[in-house]
């Protein structure tokens, strides 16, 4: 895997969390709790805007769980989530994706029986031509509106390189195929902050060299990235900033060179990791 240090540079002499109104999500003291367990116990850190920041730690840690309570799908205890400075910890997954939020899953959410290129087109968000009476009253406007979604669509298959797979079922792609398919199906939100779910599992060498590009170039876009991942090769060589959490608090954060010779990281998560 193709190592980028270079990318990191600019964070590696700070250590400091940054401002609500400076960062592009901010958490303070997060708890959910199931019955008696507390999956998520006080949990704070920052991901400041067009970075990548891994959030690692061992299973069990409270990673699901941190991203189902900023996606909306579940609803914290306590604790305040911010988003471009707004705060979300109340609101729907819709609402909170209206305010610029996009997710992927560990196993890819497509239409198997949909092409590459539908998979795409049904993601964008407020389409009046699936309103019928918004269909004949506004006709202008929807020929419109799919002319600019077909673009955004065209955009999007060329960003990923599916060009190639455009109508092919999406049943028929491979793993890593689908994961960079469900990207593109976030993309066509447009949003500011993106959050990834182990995106690199089961994916081969060449399409995961791929995928780190495209986030890459995200950032250099001006997107945000928050990552689960357990690949400590690629958390140390292409995150900008790494959270890690064990027994479901933060048991670190700060750059990649603080966080791998952080004793007390080592001692519970790193040790059976041998990374480049």
């Amino acid at each position: 895997m193709s190592q980028d240090k270079g990318r990191t540079e600019y964070k590696e002499n700070s250590n400091k969390m940054t401002t609500p109104d400076e960062s592009m999500l901010f958490l303070k003291d997060i708890v959910k709790r199931f019955g008696g367990l507390t999956a998520v116990d006080n949990v704070s850190f920052t991901v400041d805007p067009n970075t990548i920041t891994g959030l690692i730690g061992p299973n069990g840690a409270g990673k699901s769980t941190l991203f189902n309570c900023i996606t909306g799908i579940t609803q914290p205890d306590s604790g305040t989530i911010q988003l471009n400075n707004t705060e979300i910890q109340k609101e729907s997954p819709n609402q909170i994706a209206q305010h610029g939020l996009g997710r992927t899953f560990q196993t890819p959410k497509i239409f198997r029986g949909m092409s590459v290129r539908e998979n795409l087109a049904f993601a964008a968000p407020e389409q009046r031509g699936e309103r019928p009476v918004s269909a004949l009253v506004h006709s202008q406007l929807v020929k419109d509106e799919e002319k600019t979604i077909q673009s955004q669509v065209e955009n999007t298959l060329q960003f990923l390189s599916l060009n190639h797979l455009a109508d092919e079922y999406a049943s028929g792609l491979s793993g890593g195929q689908r994961k960079l398919l469900e990207l593109g199906r976030v993309l066509m939100l447009d949003p500011d902050l993106i959050l990834l779910d182990e995106p690199m599992a089961g994916v081969n060498p060449a399409l995961t060299d791929e995928l780190l590009d495209r986030l890459h170039e995200l950032t250099d876009r001006g997107r945000t990235i928050l990552l689960i991942e357990h690949d400590m090769d690629l958390i140390m060589n292409h995150c900008d900033q790494v959270v890690v959490l064990h027994n479901g608090q933060t048991l670190a954060s700060g750059p990649p060179s603080v966080i791998q010779d952080d004793e007390r990281v080592v001692n519970a998560y790193l040790e059976d990791f041998d990374y480049g």
